[in-house]
């Protein structure tokens, strides 16, 4: 899928006659719930440098999707995850239906929030997008409006209308601000304060007892966090924060390319391959992690996942210049 978008995309910008791209699902209960990771796990154990390659393309394809030079409406009315978000994020446009469900779980299975999305939460408000990344906690279309990951809220009836509409040239700021129904404040931003405590700078180690502290109206919202951040994968969760942490300072062209340098790591580690087990083949949601605490993540692992590709093998995209000088 990924492979025909890419040359789609590059299609497209080329054609005179193409004024937008929609993007939609055929699926009504989901846009996308991500990539298929049990096949990647497999495919790591059979053909590494094929695994590696697949992430290549994607992360590549989320940098054209950036730098594509006419506008792009994805409409949304579903589960958007993961994979799923590299696809939307980047539109122009984003468009949420009432059934829009936003999530980036990867630490739940030993992995972490790639697709350059450590860009995109590095810079929510409140420490919000620390909160999601190292959680992976399901957000509605009423929080992402307000966080601006979407741009828009339609009711689903509406979606073929704009479709309609942008198929007939019409304006797209026009057709959906004229559709925009706003959802109002949603539920996790009742809790940003305590968010921006809790998650503010500091170890997984820090952010845990500041969770743990929490008393009156704080505690119960930080109770739940504390127990989803125990399930989550130790490894993941460290080199997640410093992810997030750089990436505050980065452009995300340099996000998506430590992306890939992580992704690789991560291929080889025994968390992802355990954790795609537990989530995802077996679904005993009991997962083994290899260290098993905090406490036994050490710096030199965390710096590991960090260290630079050998010469050659880094993934090099091109500037923003340079892309949009090839008409992409």
């Amino acid at each position: 899928m990924l492979a025909a978008l890419d040359a789609a995309y590059r299609s497209f910008a080329r054609d005179p006659n193409l004024y937008i791209v929609i993007l939609k699902s055929s699926d009504p209960k989901a846009f996308s719930a991500g990539g298929d990771m049990p096949l990647l796990c497999a495919k790591t154990r059979v053909d590494p440098p094929g695994a590696r390659a697949d992430v290549r393309a994607e992360l590549a394809f989320n940098w054209l999707a950036e730098c594509f030079s006419k506008p792009s409406v994805a409409l949304i009315d579903g589960i958007v995850m993961g994979s799923g978000v590299g696809v939307t994020a980047y539109c122009t446009h984003r468009v949420a239906g009432p059934r829009y469900r936003f999530a980036m779980p990867e630490t739940a299975i030993g992995y972490f929030p790639d697709v350059g999305m450590a860009h995109v939460l590095a810079r929510l408000p409140n420490r919000i997008g620390y909160y999601l990344g190292l959680t992976g906690a399901s957000i509605t279309r009423a929080d992402a409006f307000g966080l601006g990951l979407v741009t828009h809220c339609l009711e689903s009836a509406q979606f073929a209308e704009v479709e309609a509409g942008l198929t007939i040239a019409m304006p797209v700021d026009p057709l959906l601000d004229d559709r925009h129904v706003d959802p109002g404040p949603g539920p996790l931003m009742e809790q940003a304060a305590t968010i921006a405590r809790c998650f503010a700078p500091g170890s997984i180690e820090q952010i845990i007892g500041r969770l743990e502290a929490a008393t009156g109206g704080e505690r119960a919202f930080a109770e739940r966090t504390a127990g989803l951040l125990a399930s989550r994968s130790p490894t993941a969760l460290k080199v997640t924060l410093r992810h997030l942490a750089e990436a505050e300072n980065c452009e995300l062209r340099q996000t998506l390319e430590r992306d890939y340098r992580l992704a690789c790591w991560f291929l080889r580690s025994k968390d992802l391959h355990e954790g795609v087990r537990a989530a995802l083949i077996d679904k005993d949601n009991a997962p083994r992690w290899n260290p098993p605490s905090l406490a036994d993540v050490t710096p030199d692992t965390v710096n590991d996942a960090f260290s630079a590709l050998p010469p050659g093998e880094a993934l090099n995209l091109p500037v923003r210049q340079d892309m949009q000088s090839l008409r992409v």
